[in-house]
């Protein structure tokens, strides 16, 4: 039998209670995040037209890195 130690429960119990009625997967977030990308570039409140999409990029580090290296690479591809 395996031992999980305190810091891997907690992490876990943690994350059990953070889950919401209403949230989106990875899979679902990767969808739609060049659309929010666009709207923060567009000066738009993405967070406020995508909530869902926000709440899961706070929430998730792989999808949050995806992310900012879209939008690093959208910016630097409109400087040229």
């Amino acid at each position: 039998m395996t031992k999980i130690n305190k810091e891997v429960m907690y992490k876990m119990v943690r994350a059990i209670a953070s889950v919401r009625e209403e949230e989106i997967g990875c899979d679902d977030c990767f969808e739609k995040v060049d659309t929010f990308v666009d709207l923060e570039l567009a000066g738009k409140e993405a967070g406020e037209a995508l909530p869902l999409v926000k709440d899961h990029l706070e929430r998730c580090q792989n999808c949050r890195e995806e992310y900012e290296a879209l939008l690093t690479a959208v910016r630097a591809m409109s400087e040229k």
